[in-house]
């Protein structure tokens, strides 16, 4: 028996889900366009074959580990690494082993149709995972790793990956960007520009990374102007390496367009620690507007990903360290916040600003409104939470009737699970071609119409998007 159901995410309805069979099997083996993601760059510089089944599936999914730890199971006997370099479990199996018994936790979830995507389609697995097949799995996948056909960019051709961007920050000597240019492999890999650690008054070592900033790029970065030429030279160095695009994580879609010298001003107060949280929030605010000029300048997209409470949990971010400790979705403001940004450079429709976020709710009531309406703003459908089949219908019901399909900007999968990247576009092409079924069954979208945005939706979009 398949592990999948070739039928999943398709309507119930005998006649739709016909149609969303024949529309998705037009998109299904598109190119993969990947423009989000978090893979390692190193994967692809050195090729080397991946670790045990464990260290590749388990350990580093942000998605498996919580579900675990929700249940109770700590994350150093899933050999999550500890920030002081304290004991954590190292034997693969054992946590392979854990995962296996804990396998029904997943049942329903986006995590489990992504892990049996992996397991058939991948290692040619046809019985569920469970306490009595651990071993079978543990031992076939280990074999398969050592192999020169699972590879990373073996897997990269077989996945039919035409671009994957990595999140590099501004710091970030590319060494690996570097080590795959050189290696002459024809493979798509291009950094993304992260400048959180330098835009961040609230981020470890602030000042001593902007000095850092300023010794990379020979600029004097105690000055205002000194510090935003240096942003111009990171991006224009990103750029020599393909970036088509800069990342901005920051809890609050607040932007700001203060006057240069109130500006200047801010800046020195967060160069000397002395910025209060309302002050360190404007200065993020202000960055972004200031990378949005940029941005006209040197044709950057600007994505911005707010409304993650981010280490919500003090005990885990001082045991595991960043992006371990859980984030949450926050209420968020977009129309108020983002007003600042959208009245200095909104209108231009040279500049294209992408905005994601956790908080559905803003889908309907704010965001798509303003994707609507300013040439400027798309709306990335999927992130985090919301790469989920729930999470992807929702976003097409409540923004297709005011931003339509075209102020959006296909699928965008943020992810750090190098094998779950075809399954998580394997469901999005699911989902959208079941919408449009939908819409066309109901008299709201021409048949001819539903496989042409089939098509953008899968392909086109992120690649335009993009600029890739």
């Amino acid at each position: 028996m398949p592990l999948l159901d070739s039928d999943r995410l398709f309507p119930l309805e005998s006649d739709a889900r016909g149609l969303a069979r024949a529309l998705y099997d037009t998109v299904a083996d598109l190119p993969i366009i990947s423009p989000h993601g978090h893979t390692d760059p190193r994967w692809y510089a050195t090729d080397e074959a991946f670790p045990d089944p464990a260290q590749l599936l388990v350990t580093p999914d942000h998605y498996v580990f919580r579900m675990l730890c929700s249940q109770g199971i700590a994350l150093t006997d899933l050999g999550v690494p500890r920030a002081d370099g304290g004991p954590t479990e190292t034997d693969g199996r054992k946590i392979w082993h854990l995962f296996a018994q804990n396998y029904h936790l997943f049942r329903g979830t986006p995590s489990r149709l992504w892990l049996d995507h992996a397991f058939q389609t991948i290692f040619g697995f046809d019985v569920p995972l469970s306490t009595a097949t651990a071993d079978d799995y543990y031992d076939r996948i280990a074999s398969a790793l050592a192999t020169p056909e699972f590879r990373p960019r073996a897997l990269f051709d077989r996945f039919n990956i035409e671009v994957i961007s990595t999140t590099d920050g501004a710091l970030d000597d590319l060494r690996w960007h570097q080590m795959i240019r050189d290696s002459g492999w024809t493979g798509r890999v291009v950094p993304a520009y992260r400048p959180d650690a330098v835009v961040d008054p609230e981020f470890t070592g602030f000042a001593q990374n902007v000095a850092r900033l300023g010794e990379i790029t020979g600029e004097d970065t105690t000055t205002w102007q000194g510090y935003l030429n240096a942003h111009r030279i990171r991006r224009a160095f990103f750029k020599s390496y393909g970036c088509t695009s800069s990342d901005h994580g920051h809890a609050t879609a607040r932007t700001e367009d203060l006057p240069q010298d109130q500006a200047a001003l801010l800046f020195a107060k967060a160069l000397r620690g002395e910025c209060s949280a309302e002050e360190a929030d404007a200065f993020r605010g202000q960055m972004l507007t200031e990378m949005a000029r940029m941005s006209l300048d040197d044709g950057l997209v600007l994505q911005i990903h707010p409304g993650s409470r981010r280490n919500h949990s003090d005990p885990m971010l001082a045991m595991f360290g960043r992006d371990k400790g859980f984030d949450i979705p926050g209420r968020t403001d977009y129309v108020a916040a983002l007003r600042p940004l959208l009245n200095a450079v909104g209108m231009d429709p040279r500049l294209s600003v992408i905005v994601f976020t956790l908080d559905e709710s803003s889908y309907a009531r704010e965001l798509a409104p303003l994707a609507g309406v300013y040439p400027a703003l798309k709306l990335g459908p999927a992130w985090w939470f919301h790469d989920s089949a729930e999470g992807m219908r929702r976003f097409r019901e409540m923004t297709t009737e005011t931003a339509g399909f075209y102020n959006t900007v296909g699928f965008n999968d943020d992810t750090r699970a190098y094998l779950s990247i075809p399954a998580r576009h394997d469901v999005a092409r699911r989902v959208d071609c079941a919408f449009l079924a939908t819409l066309v069954r109901t008299g709201r979208l021409a048949e001819g119409d539903a496989y042409e945005v089939a098509h953008d939706l899968a392909y086109r979009l992120a690649k335009q998007a993009y600029r890739l």
